[in-house]
């Protein structure tokens, strides 16, 4: 007998994931949960990281002998070694992806200033030179492109091995560059950290765990105070400044009478350009002569976001959303760039008349429509990709079409100069605030679903109950979509939090949850603890602060997280990543890194205890700063 699948109110909270789980299984399209499900039980020697690949007297795998001793893999090493060697290669990876992305960024800047990036410009001249100047370049009495140039080398030295530091380590508070000097944790390149850290784990190099897991955080350093932030600060020089804006939520931004092409990924070069052909008039005189009313944009997961800031595009999902966006049945085209993009959306697509694009090199998918963009020709490609949206709306089968939710309102696109903008120029009234306590602290929940959780519940869970305590969040990547759907992101929300938050949210206009953008925008929470633990004078680890990512699932968000901690921010995540088979390791992460960097992480997979636990560490931050708890 089969066994009956589990109902779809008990895989998400949301009424538009139900509904399409439930079309999906009609219309027999496969999805992420039945696949999660088809692979339980999972390996417990994965899970706990006591697998070994990284050579070819393996794989190993090991475990308590019968006397209680631990087994050594064929090299001879134990436990803490190969979790630590898993677990610096999984950073490693997290890093590179972040860190490529604003690799990509500094490319067409520099293509910008050489004049063979036609459809791209500089829209934000006041960034560059604040930037620029920032990182020692001359801006007085130059030209624009002359900065720029400077800056794209600049930025390029930054991923090379000559540095003793990164550009970005001037923003860090003194005291904190100090405890890098201390542990040699100072970043001096991306691809100087990422190189060592697989140079660290092949066999016979670093088999000392906690030597591989402090490399591991300098790697993590390299990512967020290098490449992640390279990708932030360029895509605001490039495409502006996220600014405030209305938007809207869920997949009832899909419209039936429109063609529906939606932007997936990480990196809004693509993205920006298939927005821009998209209000060409000459594509919408197409798409209507299609019959449709015209042609609609919408976000999935972090391309989405940097629309959303930038340019107030709606979000149609998160990273568990994507293939019931398909399932709609109404949408014309899935662009995508890189990360987070399932290799099973191409077979979803494939069950309806969707086009499914992909645009990078390094992110190729079998069975998928491929046009290598380039920046050069980016104009002509992102029409030729609306053309094939256009064409796809013919083939469209009206019966299958389910839009199942009417969209929500949002207020997204907050930076960290649009908050100075919101304070007047001066981050004194938000200091102000937390010194009287109507914001007690602030916590930045980071992106990412994770089938392993009842879809968005602890996101929003954490969220609500932390706004309840009068503590301000701030949203980055998948969690944006969920916030908005609670209803979290607009001011009305402010109905949910706790009387000094609400007070604050009602003075300011401001939701009690800022979308703070993508994941690579993280880069944006550390640059804000910097600036205001300097402007205290104090180390960023004596800040009423956290960061979480309850759903986390890449090995992007473990770079993330360790790149916190090790700058002073504790991390609370809702599951633990592939290291629980170490007990050294273990102890490291919970509690050893509290005595290096003056934070570690919680894992706790229940939101409610996780935001007393954070709540509890905020209280002693206050008090610690002389504050009321």
């Amino acid at each position: 007998m089969s066994k009956q699948p589990t109902p779809a109110k008990d895989l998400t909270i949301w009424e538009d994931a139900q509904k399409m789980i439930e079309k999906a299984r009609r219309d027999g399209v496969e999805t992420v949960w039945d696949r999660f499900e088809q692979q339980q039980p999972g390996c417990k020697f994965c899970e706990l990281g006591l697998t070994c690949k990284n050579c070819n007297m393996g794989p190993c795998r090991i475990s308590l002998k019968e006397d209680g001793k631990m087994q050594r893999g064929v090299c001879g090493a134990d436990g803490d070694v190969i979790v630590a060697r898993n677990f610096g290669r999984f950073v490693a990876g997290g890093s590179a992806g972040h860190s490529d992305h604003g690799r990509d960024l500094i490319e067409v800047l520099e293509a910008i200033t050489e004049g063979e990036a036609h459809d791209y410009k500089i829209s934000d001249e006041d960034k560059l030179r604040r930037v620029s100047a920032e990182l020692g370049i001359s801006v007085d009495n130059r030209e624009t492109m002359a900065i720029a140039k400077d800056l794209v080398e600049a930025c390029f030295a930054d991923f090379g091995s000559r540095r003793k530091e990164l550009g970005f380590v001037s923003r860090v508070p003194e005291v904190r560059r100090e405890i890098w000097k201390k542990y040699k944790v100072m970043p001096r390149g991306v691809d100087r950290e990422i190189a060592e850290m697989m140079h660290r784990t092949h066999m016979g190099c670093d088999n000392d765990a906690v030597s591989t897991l402090l490399h591991s955080a300098k790697t993590a350093l390299a990512d967020g105070w290098g490449g992640s932030m390279i990708g932030t600060e360029l895509s605001d020089i490039i495409f502006g400044v996220p600014t405030p804006s209305r938007s809207q939520v869920n997949l009832g931004v899909i419209k039936a009478d429109m063609v529906n092409i939606l932007v997936h990924g990480h990196n809004p070069v693509v993205s920006e350009m298939v927005l821009a052909a998209a209000r060409n008039p000459e594509m919408i005189a197409q798409a209507q002569k299609a019959g449709a009313e015209g042609i609609n944009i919408g976000g999935l997961c972090c391309t989405g976001n940097e629309l959303l800031g930038r340019q107030g595009i709606p979000m149609a999902g998160n990273h568990l959303m994507t293939e019931l966006a398909i399932v709609t049945g109404a949408v014309e085209a899935v662009v995508v760039d890189y990360q987070c993009i399932m290799p099973s959306m191409v077979q979803v697509a494939a069950c309806y008349h969707t086009k499914f694009i992909t645009t990078a090199d390094k992110a190729q998918f079998t069975g998928a429509t491929h046009i290598s963009f380039n920046t050069a020709t980016a104009a002509d490609q992102a029409k030729e990709i609306i053309e094939m949206a256009i064409a796809a709306y013919a083939l469209r089968d009206q019966s299958r079409v389910e839009i199942p939710v009417a969209a929500v309102d949002t207020i997204t696109g907050f930076s960290n100069e649009a908050l100075l903008n919101m304070l007047g120029g001066s981050l004194d009234p938000l200091l102000d605030a937390v010194k009287e306590g109507s914001i007690r602290g602030v916590a930045a929940i980071v992106g990412c679903n994770n089938p392993k959780f009842q879809h968005d519940s602890q996101n929003v869970g954490l969220a609500k109950e932390l706004i309840k305590k009068d503590i301000l969040v701030l949203a980055t990547g998948c969690i944006t979509t969920a916030a908005g759907k609670a209803g979290l992101l607009v001011p009305e929300g402010s109905e949910m939090a706790g009387p000094g938050l609400k007070k604050i949210c009602s003075a300011l206009k401001i939701p009690p949850v800022l979308h703070f953008g993508s994941c690579v925008d993280n880069s944006r929470v550390i640059h804000l603890c910097g600036l205001i633990a300097n402007a205290l004078g104090v180390d960023i680890s004596d800040l009423p602060v956290w960061g979480s990512s309850p759903e986390w699932y890449s090995e992007k968000a473990v770079a993330i997280g360790l790149y916190c901690v090790a700058s002073g921010i504790p991390v609370h995540i809702g599951t633990p990543p592939q290291i629980t088979g170490s007990k050294l390791v273990t102890d490291i992460a919970l509690n050893g890194l509290e005595n290096i960097f003056g934070a570690a992480f919680l894992v706790e997979p229940d939101y409610v205890k996780a935001a007393e636990k954070m709540d509890e560490r905020i209280k002693l931050k206050r008090l610690s700063l002389g504050l009321s708890a």
